[in-house]
């Protein structure tokens, strides 16, 4: 074994005093890398007998313009422009009218669409976005979330592997390919990969997740069934206000008795317990049609109530109850429209009129459900009742009509605060979906940078005002921003001081000369796996893929044959291996919806670890 440098015992140092921060989180991970990218700064200014410049000052701050950095800030950017048109919630509502009512069913569905989403999005706002979807469909089904939330998220963070844009890792490492080259020789330059190259790998590996779940998930899969009341919103109106049930769907045909009525005469034959919520007819959808609006042949009506209720109410009148929201599945979806609750502050304009003089359905959108008045709910009569001081209406709308009702203070204080205060522009879904396609064709076809292209689709977004330029600057991670530009220096002091060739000497020492290169891979695999579970995967890939690079070079010296390249590929694919306990972003996300533990996802998870790995180096050695 070579002898250490005075620099390498410095990397190594500052190398394990970065390791010891991620794994101790005495601060934030991004606030780590800052930290040791100003101890690699103070190098420079350091008298060299104290301690030697380990970074060039002059490239210290490269890494905020590199060409990952701009990438995923890029990125970000589309996918909030994606999300904003409300796109990604027609998705999530096709699902729901085609993904039936067994797991069986639903889980390939819903996990193959946030897998195919993810990649291309980040996979965080894939899982967030399908968070609602998932709690809308167990609502319906009877299914506990428990049973659907964890397939999902671990095949949002799966999903990321399909692509080289779908995770920060795969986006990173064309960089560091690049790189780790500039200590290579002219004959053993690596090349970076394309856009699809990685594509089979995530395929399999999102495959793997789907088969696993629906296949075992009856044994790993938690039955929690109290996260549901916990966190539903049906069920908090349901406990204060006594509003039961869910929204429910009933045809009417062309010769019935109610064609031709109105609004008003339909709901004086439902229980007190049913509301209108929304008729549908020619293309049409109204959400809380007003009471004179006549009920045209072939109208599809949604009324909210528990479902005992409404299928008496249809059998009294010949009618067909769906409990699948194939009409309304996009504007009565979470993200559209909900209940809320607002009161009628002490200066209020409405005090002392009835809601029949307010007109609440024409002049605001609203489909009053109750009125709470010194304790006690109210739900029939209520086009009669002249509002008070105090009252508290729970109704239900479209989220932007809410958010205009909030701006009139004078009128009704809004105390639902948790809803999508943004407004959606499905108009521009044209603009967005040309610069997405404009930006993934200049990737595969042009020979621009990945950064320029992604860019490209980005600020066209912008310019078209699919997203403000606020908008695009609050969709972006900023946490992950700094978090890998840097951490950039540090991953550049490994290659460039001859540590991580030190490392990957020292490492080739150990396992013996005649090792075989699976073998290799597979010990850079499980080491991959293991540092993105105590550590951000960023760091874990920067940290890693010049050890791995160095690996595979000494390994060429003794006569074993390995790809720099692939071992690289092998370290930002295996970061997205984070399944054993909730560190990862996702998994932090839908542990509180799924009333999960650590203990839950340590079963589950840590035979999804092993299938990772597997299918993985199978796939790499397959595909490569």
């Amino acid at each position: 074994m070579e002898a250490l440098t005075t620099e390498m015992i410095w990397v190594l140092c500052i190398l394990a005093f970065t390791i010891y921060l991620f794994v101790s989180e005495i601060v934030r991970v991004d606030v780590a890398a800052v930290l040791v990218m100003v101890l690699l700064g103070l190098t420079t200014v350091i008298a060299d007998s104290i301690v030697p410049s380990l970074v060039d000052a002059n490239n210290l701050f490269d890494g905020f313009a590199s060409n990952a950095v701009i990438s995923i800030i890029a990125v970000m950017i589309i996918g909030a422009g994606l999300d904003k048109t409300g796109l990604m919630s027609k998705v999530a509502s096709f699902i729901m009218r085609v993904g039936g009512t067994t797991e069986k069913r639903v889980i390939p569905m819903v996990s193959g669409s946030v897998g195919f989403i993810s990649s291309f999005m980040q996979n965080v706002g894939a899982a967030a976005l399908f968070i609602p979807v998932v709690s809308r469909i167990c609502a319906r089904t009877g299914l506990p979330m428990s049973r659907l939330l964890m397939p999902m998220g671990f095949t949002a963070i799966l999903g990321g592997t399909m692509t080289m844009i779908g995770s920060s890792p795969l986006i990173l490492l064309n960089d560091l390919i690049l790189t780790s080259n500039q200590s290579l020789p002219e004959g053993m330059q690596m090349e970076t990969f394309n856009l699809f190259d990685v594509t089979p790998i995530g395929l399999a590996l999102v495959a793997t997740g789907i088969l696993y779940f629906v296949i075992a998930g009856r044994f790993v899969l938690p039955v929690n069934q109290s996260e549901n009341r916990d966190t539903s919103t049906l069920a908090y109106f349901a406990d204060t206000y006594g509003l039961e049930g869910d929204i429910f769907e009933i045809h009417i045909p062309h010769d019935h008795r109610f064609v031709g009525s109105l609004i008003e005469s339909f709901e004086s034959t439902l229980p007190h317990t049913v509301s209108t919520i929304a008729m549908r007819s020619d293309d049409q959808t109204r959400i809380a049609p007003s009471r004179d609006v006549e009920i045209p042949a072939g109208a599809t009506i949604a009324l909210m109530g528990p479902l005992r209720d409404i299928r008496t109410f249809a059998d009294s009148y010949d009618l067909s109850v769906s409990g699948e929201l194939s009409n309304f599945s996009e504007v009565l979806s979470h993200g559209v429209s909900g209940i809320s609750e607002m009161v009628v502050p002490p200066s209020s304009k409405v005090i002392g009129k009835s809601l029949n003089e307010l007109r609440m359905r024409n002049s605001y959108g609203m489909n009053v459900l109750a009125i709470h008045r010194g304790g006690e709910t109210i739900r029939t009569g209520l086009r009669d009742m002249v509002l008070q001081s105090g009252d508290t209406i729970v109704q239900h709308s479209k989220w932007q009509d809410l958010a205009s009702l909030n701006k009139r203070k004078d009128e009704f204080l809004v105390i639902t605060q948790d809803y999508p205060h943004e407004e959606l522009r499905p108009k521009k879904v044209p603009y967005a979906l040309g610069f997405f396609v404009l930006a993934l064709a200049m990737i595969l076809f042009t020979d621009v940078r990945l950064s320029v292209a992604l860019l490209t689709g980005a600020v066209g977004m912008i310019l078209t005002r699919v997203i403000s330029i606020d908008e695009a600057y609050n969709a972006v991670s900023w946490k992950t921003v700094f978090l890998l530009a840097s951490l950039i220096p540090l991953g550049a002091a490994v290659e460039l001081t001859g540590t991580a060739e030190w490392i990957a000497k020292s490492t080739l020492y150990v396992l013996g000369g005649d090792v075989s290169p699976f073998v290799l891979q597979a010990v850079i695999a499980i080491l991959a796996t293991f540092f993105t579970l105590v550590m951000s995967n960023v760091g874990a890939t920067v940290l890693l893929v010049p050890l791995a690079v160095n690996i595979a070079v000494q390994a060429q010296a003794v006569g074993i044959d390995a790809n720099p390249a692939v071992f690289a590929l092998t370290v930002a694919i295996a970061t997205s291996n984070s399944f054993l306990i909730p560190t990862h972003q996702v998994n932090a996300l839908i542990m509180g919806p799924g009333g999960y533990s650590v203990k839950d996802f340590m079963r589950a998870g840590g035979i999804m670890t092993v299938l990772f790995l597997i299918v993985m180096m199978i796939m790499l050695n397959l595909v490569f």
